[in-house]
């Protein structure tokens, strides 16, 4: 199993949740390293060079977020926020400074597991920053290569910011993206509609690849925060 090369740094103060990670972890074959401090954790990182963080928000000596701030100042290691916290405000600050995914406790075993691979597997495939080939998850598939989108072999049609949403999607593939970030990255400024823009071609994009309301084929919306299209298996 190739996951036993992957060295994950638990960054957590209940010592309970940090062990019980830690054997969910080791029994799938992954490397474990653990902190109970922020700045301990930070040491480890610049140290350990893991290839993944699982943090908590709440630590004893500084907040998890500003942890996140210091870390993405030298390394795009990715991080899998865990917290009891489920206030949007602080899953929205966390993903746009830098956080890959935030799962909230209690969690499953299961949950966890699977988000920990499609991290892990995202982050190695959205390395590069030119897009070329082909992306596939299920039955859609996007080719950077003609610029084209298609369903079942079926070219979808597109507008230009239409594409350019889904391909930044999919180079994030896994990654909850927020508002915000998409905003920036699609329009380069905010203003007080740019939210119902976004939501405005999101719906547009997801009627045009076929989805029912509720149905999440392609691209999940995460309430309140953003938007995340899932990993191609």
């Amino acid at each position: 199993m190739s996951s036993n090369k992957y060295r994950i740094l638990i960054i957590e103060d209940e010592l309970n949740i940090r062990s019980f990670v830690k054997t969910i972890l080791e029994t799938n074959g992954y490397q474990v390293l653990t902190s109970g401090t922020g700045k301990q954790g930070e040491w480890m990182v610049t140290s350990h060079c893991p290839d993944l963080i699982i943090l908590d928000l709440g630590l004893p000596d500084m907040d998890g977020v500003e942890l996140i701030k210091k870390i993405r100042k030298f390394s795009g290691v990715p991080i899998i926020v865990l917290s009891a916290r489920t206030d949007e405000n602080d899953k929205v600050s966390a993903l746009d400074l830098g956080a890959n995914d935030y799962v909230t406790k209690p969690f499953g075993t299961a949950e966890l597991l699977a988000r920990v691979r499609a991290t892990l597997r995202n982050s190695h495939h959205s390395t590069g920053n030119g897009l070329y080939g082909k992306f596939v998850v299920k039955d859609m598939e996007i080719d950077y290569d003609r610029r084209i989108v298609l369903v079942k072999h079926q070219e979808i049609k597109l507008t230009q910011t239409e594409y350019n949403i889904v391909t930044l999607l999919s180079e994030h593939a896994g990654r909850v993206l927020t508002y915000a970030f998409i905003i920036h990255a699609i329009w380069g400024t905010a203003d007080s509609g740019s939210i119902k823009k976004l939501q405005v071609n999101m719906a547009n994009i997801r009627k045009k690849l076929g989805s029912k309301p509720g149905d999440n084929q392609y691209i999940s919306n995460e309430l309140g925060v953003g938007y995340r299209m899932y990993g191609n298996e």
